[in-house]
């Protein structure tokens, strides 16, 4: 029995010495796992962020639109890419203030017949006049014209309507020209810019005394981008062109018709008068 004590007394501190070793060891084992695995985290946290800011560098070193536009317009020449901007400038100027005359000579007509009609029945020519004065756009100028030679009989009005509407028409048409012209002449400026700079890449290649592509690539770029930009103003011009030319028609078509109901008006009554 005093042998058994001592033997089972050696065995538990035996067991407890390397359990605690093991306890050691697995806590030094779970603390450089916990470092390992917080370094990995470090590292790609610093990965994210080099990714982002590089990202973000990217962002800002790529041109923006304008940056894109400018170093084009500077590649095709600024003396040839000044005149075609010349050209989109003074043909949208001119479009938008024939849009906004247009626009603010549309008038209801069918309104200022029954007013013009009314006028008449009550207040006689020199109220219908005072009508057509204060009724702005052509179809009130015509009408004023028409009213004034009322009294020479219906075909004096029938020639003062005409000619009425010949000069209204001139109005409204009036700056339309120019811009076909600079429809016309934008593609020919970029045109002519093509053909320059072809004669550039060729005498690049003469003096080269071969074909080298760094010699010829500015003067054939020169070239290619004025025919770009020609095209493109003359694009935008026609659109503009077109929109101006639909308004003139619809007005013109209003004139007509309110000229017919206008002249049948005055007919009925100097028959009445008559």
């Amino acid at each position: 029995m005093k042998k058994i004590v001592p033997s089972l007394i050696f065995s538990l501190m035996l067991f407890l010495s390397t359990s605690s070793a093991f306890a050691e060891e697995s806590d030094t084992t779970n603390l450089k796992t916990s470092e390992a695995v917080q370094e990995n985290d470090v590292i790609l946290d610093n990965e994210e962020l080099a990714d982002s800011s590089s990202s973000r560098l990217d962002e800002r070193s790529e041109p923006s639109f304008t940056q894109k536009v400018k170093k084009r317009f500077i590649e095709g020449g600024v003396f040839f890419m000044i005149w075609v901007l010349a050209c989109l400038i003074l043909g949208i100027a001119t479009a938008i203030e024939r849009i906004i005359y247009l626009s603010l000579s549309n008038v209801n007509t069918k309104k200022v017949l029954q007013q013009v009609e009314e006028a008449l029945n009550t207040e006689g020519v020199e109220g219908a006049k005072e009508v057509c004065r204060n009724t702005r756009g052509p179809v009130g100028a015509i009408f004023y014209d028409g009213l004034v030679r009322s009294d020479e009989g219906i075909e004096q009005v029938e020639k003062a309507v005409i000619a009425g509407g010949s000069v209204q028409m001139g109005l409204m048409e009036k700056g339309v020209s120019w811009i076909s012209l600079f429809i016309a002449l934008a593609p020919m400026l970029g045109f002519l810019g093509t053909v320059l700079g072809m004669i550039g890449a060729f005498d690049s290649i003469a003096e080269a005394g071969g074909i080298e592509a760094s010699a010829m690539a500015g003067d054939i770029k020169m070239a290619l981008i004025t025919t770009v930009a020609g095209l493109i103003v003359a694009i935008i011009l026609q659109v503009f062109y077109n929109i101006v030319v639909a308004k003139i028609d619809n007005l013109v078509n209003q004139m007509e018709d309110a000229s017919n109901a206008f002249v049948k008006i005055i007919q009925n009554k100097i028959g009445t008068v008559a």
